[in-house]
C-alpha cells in the first residue's frame, strides 16, 4: 500500500507530520505537500506557469517533497507519474481546522482528496475541530489515529468510483470520542463583512472579514456529529448535478422571449 499525504497548511505543518508518521503504520508513504499555505484556496489547477518540486524534510527527519503548487497540483503532479512507484491512496490533512458544510468547495484539504478520486483513487481529507483562538501547539494525535482506521476501512472495502471522504475530529483525546458517524454535509452559517480601508495614498482596499462561522447542530450532519463528540465521515461525490432539479428545468421555455 503506497499512501500520499499532502496537505493545504505546507510541507511543514505539524498536522501533515503527525498524520504522515501513523500511515507509516499501515503502508509506505510519500509526502508531496505545498511549500507554502494554501488554506481555503479551493480546486486549484496551475496551467499557466511551471510547477517546481524540491527536497524536504520534516521535523522528525523523514524525506518529503514540497512543490510551489495546490494542494490539487501536488495530486496531479504524483498521479502523472512524478513518483517512481505508483500510488493506491491520497490522504490529505490534518487541516488544523473542521472542514464541514459549504466548506469543502473552500478547502484545499478536500479539493486534494477530490483530485484523488478524479484520477480514480480513493481519497481521503481529514481535519480537526480545534478550539476557536487556541493558544499553543495543538494536539494531533487523535485525529492521526481516526486517520489510520479510516485508511484500514477503505483499504478493507474499498470505495465507490468517483467518491472521496470526508473525516472531521472533535477535539477530543481518544476516550472521549463517541464514535464514528457515516453523516452528509450540513449547513455552514458564514457571518462574513466587506472591511473597506485605505492605504496611505488614499487607495481603497479590501479585506473579507467578519466572525468565526458556525453551523447547524442538526443531527445526521456533520457540523452536528463533532459538536456532539463524534467523528464525522462524509462520502462526498464527484457529479454535483442537482438531480431534483432536473425534471423542473426540462419544461422551461428557452426561447429568447415571451414570445419565441
Amino acid at each position: 500500500m503506497h499512501i500520499l499525504v499532502t496537505n493545504d497548511d505546507g510541507v511543514l505543518a505539524p498536522g501533515l507530520l503527525a498524520l504522515a508518521r501513523e500511515l507509516r503504520m499501515v503502508g509506505q508513504v510519500t509526502v508531496l505537500a505545498p511549500d507554502h499555505n494554501w488554506s481555503a484556496s479551493g480546486h486549484v489547477k496551475t496551467m499557466h506557469r511551471p510547477l517546481r518540486v524540491k527536497e524536504a524534510v520534516l521535523a522528525d527527519g523523514s524525506p518529503a517533497l514540497a512543490s510551489d503548487g495546490a494542494p490539487s497540483d501536488c495530486v496531479a503532479l504524483a498521479a502523472l507519474g512524478l513518483l517512481p512507484e505508483k500510488m493506491d491512496m491520497v490522504v490529505s490533512g490534518i487541516n488544523p481546522n473542521a472542514n464541514v458544510g459549504h466548506d469543502v468547495t473552500y478547502s484545499g484539504t478536500v479539493t486534494a482528496a477530490m483530485e484523488a478520486a478524479i484520477w480514480g483513487l480513493p481519497g481521503i481529507a481529514v481535519s480537526l475541530d480545534s478550539p476557536e483562538n487556541h493558544l499553543g501547539l495543538l494536539d494531533y494525535g487523535t485525529a492521526a489515529r481516526v486517520a489510520r482506521r479510516v485508511v484500514q476501512a477503505v483499504i478493507r472495502h474499498g470505495l465507490p468510483k468517483d467518491t472521496l471522504l470526508n473525516v472531521n475530529v472533535p477535539y477530543l483525546s481518544d476516550e472521549a470520542i463517541k464514535g464514528f458517524v457515516v453523516t452528509r454535509q450540513g449547513l455552514r452559517v458564514y457571518r462574513d463583512s466587506l472591511v473597506r480601508r485605505e492605504d496611505p495614498r488614499r487607495r481603497p482596499y479590501y479585506w473579507i472579514g467578519g466572525e468565526t462561522p458556525t453551523g447547524v447542530p442538526e443531527d445526521g450532519t456533520d457540523f452536528g456529529a463533532v459538536s456532539q463528540g463524534f467523528v464525522s465521515i462524509t462520502p462526498l461525490q464527484l457529479d454535483l448535478t442537482a438531480r431534483s432539479a432536473l425534471a423542473a428545468l426540462s419544461h422551461w421555455d428557452w426561447g429568447e422571449g415571451a414570445g419565441a
